[in-house]
């Protein structure tokens, strides 16, 4: 099993590296909205990532949200008022291109989230980060101008998970 992962990473290896040494770097942007679901609190974001494709299959990206949408949370008798202040993450991004204008794609990283809960006129404030992942797909309306729509995992260490639903307009820069 071990020489078969060896092998397997070196042939892939092989077939990237040539092609990341012959590809033009394409750097991108996007601006858009995203929805949270976090447990039991749905929580609303303006969203922008500048990334960079390295060749048609491999990028990464990094991402920065401000919460624009809070929510109450019903806790026993009460509630709680929860506000996204802002969400940062960068990810890993392989993409599959179904079409000379039209991507597919799965990312992977890491991102830390800080946020406002507040409930009877006392307020705490905390952070978390953890793991994230998703899937998306992307279409180019123009050379330079596109569209894009994906959902996102975050496994969050203290407060459990997050998912997360983006639409964005993209810009090839």
């Amino acid at each position: 099993m071990k020489t078969l992962m060896i092998t397997a990473s070196a042939a892939l290896l092989t077939a990237t590296v040539p092609a990341m040494a012959h590809a033009e770097p394409q750097w991108y942007g996007t601006a858009g909205y995203a929805g949270a679901d976090a447990d039991s609190a749905n929580l609303g974001a303006l969203q922008g990532r500048v990334g960079v494709k390295l060749t048609p299959y491999i990028g990464f990206e990094g991402e920065l949200g401000a919460g624009v949408k809070d929510d109450d949370v019903a806790v026993g008798a009460g509630s709680v008022n929860v506000k996204l202040n802002y969400q940062a993450a960068a990810y890993a991004v392989g993409y599959v291109p179904v079409a000379p204008n039209a991507d597919l794609f799965a990312r992977v990283g890491y991102g830390t989230t800080d946020f406002d809960a507040s409930a009877g006129g006392t307020t705490f404030s905390g952070s978390d980060d953890g793991f994230a992942w998703g899937v998306g797909g992307q279409y180019y309306f123009t050379a330079k101008d596109g569209v894009r729509v994906d959902w996102t995992r975050h496994d969050l260490d203290k407060s459990g998970q997050a998912d997360v639903l983006a639409v964005a307009y993209t810009r090839k820069f």
